[in-house]
C-alpha cells in the first residue's frame, strides 16, 4: 500500500473522554495524552514529507448527540482531509448511571446525520472506530446488552460510509485473552497508556495497511 495521505493533510480525532484524555482546550493544537497523541507521533516519524496536522476534539462525556450539536464548528469548519469518530460508550453507560438510556434506533439516526453531513460538505476520508467495553469490573459484562446493538450499527454505517473500519471491540476482546481486561483499560472504558497504544497501532494498521 502506498502512502494513504496527502501533502498538509489534517486529521481529524473525533469522540469522547477516550480521545479527549485530558487535552488541553486552550490549546486547538493540544493532543491529550492517549492514542490521537500516539497516533500523531508515529504518522509524524513515518510521514514526515507530508507534514500531517493532527487535531484532537474529543470531549469528555460526548454521546452521539452531543457531536451532532458541535460538529458545524468542531469538523465541518476545520475541513479535515480525514476524520476518525470513536463515539458511543457512553450512549451505553448513561443507561447504567444515569437512566438515560439511548434506544439503538436514536443512535443509529443520530450517528447517520453525522456522517452524512460530513459527506455532504466535506471531501473528507472517514475513519469509524468500534466503542468497546472490557468485562472489568465485573458489572460491565451487563452492558453487553447495550453496546452490542450499537457496536452492529456501527459496523453497518461503516458498510455504507467509511474508508476504514477499526474494529477495535474486537481487538480489545483478543488483547484480554493475553492480559487481564485491567491491563488495557482500568475501568473497562478508559484506556491505560498500553490500551492507548494498542488502539494507536490499531489504527495505524488499519489506515496506513
Amino acid at each position: 500500500m502506498g502512502v494513504p495521505f496527502k501533502q498538509n493533510d489534517l486529521i481529524l480525532f473525533q469522540g469522547d473522554s477516550v480521545t479527549d484524555c485530558g487535552r488541553n482546550r486552550e490549546d486547538p493544537n493540544g493532543l491529550g495524552s492517549g492514542y490521537p497523541m500516539l497516533t500523531s507521533a508515529w504518522l509524524a516519524a513515518s510521514y514526515s514529507e507530508q507534514q500531517l496536522r493532527l487535531v484532537n476534539r474529543g470531549i469528555s462525556g460526548n454521546r452521539t448527540c452531543d457531536l451532532l450539536t458541535r460538529w458545524e464548528q468542531d469538523c465541518i469548519a476545520l475541513q479535515p482531509a480525514w476524520v476518525s469518530i470513536l463515539i458511543g460508550i457512553n450512549n451505553t453507560w448513561r443507561r447504567y448511571d444515569s437512566n438515560d438510556p439511548t434506544p439503538v434506533e436514536r443512535f443509529e439516526q443520530e450517528y447517520r446525520r453525522l456522517l452524512e453531513w460530513t459527506k455532504r460538505e466535506t471531501s473528507a476520508k472517514i475513519v469509524l472506530c468500534e466503542p468497546f467495553v472490557l468485562p472489568y469490573p465485573e458489572d460491565r459484562i451487563t452492558w453487553r446488552e447495550d453496546l452490542d446493538p450499537k457496536l452492529a450499527v456501527v459496523r453497518k454505517l461503516a458498510d455504507e460510509f467509511a474508508d476504514v473500519l477499526v474494529p477495535l471491540d474486537v481487538i480489545f476482546e483478543q488483547a484480554a485473552t493475553r492480559q487481564a481486561p485491567q491491563y488495557w483499560a482500568a475501568d473497562g472504558v478508559h484506556p491505560t497508556l498500553a490500551g492507548h497504544a494498542l488502539i494507536a497501532q490499531s489504527w495505524v494498521k488499519h489506515v496506513c495497511g
